[in-house]
């Protein structure tokens, strides 16, 4: 099963600290933010990744060409260009990574849709590629094969509000909330499980606009397609620079309850 990541966006109200870099990019100690969610996945199982590339993408294709150099030992010899010998082992040598180039200004529904091609099974893990959690993914598959719906969002009970969810008996969403102005109960926060079928009935258009929170979502949860699996554990986005400095003390400090593995 491939794991979707989105990180094409250009992280506006987190400007000052992401200028040289796109916001997945954004380190959280020695590595960043994208790496703590990938390594998320990884610690179940889940290490083919296809990332939604965008604003500044060069940036995380550089992170991974020059992976084992920045994480391994080595030695260059000179006389003979391009011979390089990696002295060590790292934790990641399981992943795969495709890296997809979905536009620099392309919406998350399209850029979804635009990473087909890369996917294959009945079904594909999405994410965002700005926040982190504790989220119990082995858990969140088997609610989302259980219930045999289309698509399963993760709800979350974060600082702010972002696309809220009303919750029918069963867990099933009866409506989808891109941002209200004021309300309570939980939240989209990523951890998405979708089902091919998600990409043929809502990401039909070729619309680079096509923003997966709004219509796309919308449309499924009116069908009664949408569940939510309810995280009531650790979950924070990187929105600010406030948020930023936080995760940053909580690893400096050893209290980072997303580092599961």
């Amino acid at each position: 099963m491939k794991t979707v990541i989105l990180c094409g966006g250009q992280g506006t109200r987190i400007r000052d600290v992401t200028e040289a870099a796109p916001k997945p990019m954004v380190p959280i100690g020695p590595y960043p933010i994208l790496w703590h969610i990938m390594k998320l996945y990884a610690h179940y199982g889940r290490c083919e990744f296809v990332l939604c590339l965008g604003y500044k993408g060069y940036v995380i294709k550089d992170f991974f060409l020059n992976y084992c150099a920045r994480v391994n030992d080595l030695t260059v010899d000179l006389s003979q260009p391009g011979s390089v010998e990696y002295h060590n082992r790292h934790d990641e040598e399981g992943w795969k990574v495709t890296l997809v180039d979905t536009g620099e200004r392309t919406m998350t529904g399209a850029r979804v849709r635009r990473v087909a091609p890369y996917l294959d099974g009945e079904e594909f893990m999405l994410t965002y590629g700005d926040g982190v959690a504790d989220v119990d993914l082995d858990a969140l598959l088997t609610f989302h094969r259980a219930h045999g719906r289309v698509a399963t969002v993760t709800g979350v009970r974060p600082p702010g509000r972002f696309g809220e969810l009303e919750v029918g008996d069963g867990g099933r969403v009866t409506a989808f909330a891109e941002k209200p102005q004021a309300s309570g109960g939980l939240i989209n926060g990523g951890f998405m499980v979708l089902g091919r079928s998600f990409i043929e009935r809502y990401l039909a258009s070729d619309d680079p606009g096509l923003t997966l929170e709004r219509e796309p979502l919308m449309r499924c949860a009116h069908d009664g397609e949408l569940m939510v699996y309810a995280h009531e554990g650790y979950w924070q986005p990187m929105d600010t620079a406030r948020d930023h400095a936080l995760l940053n003390a909580l690893w400096e400090g050893g209290q980072s309850p997303w580092k599961v593995w």
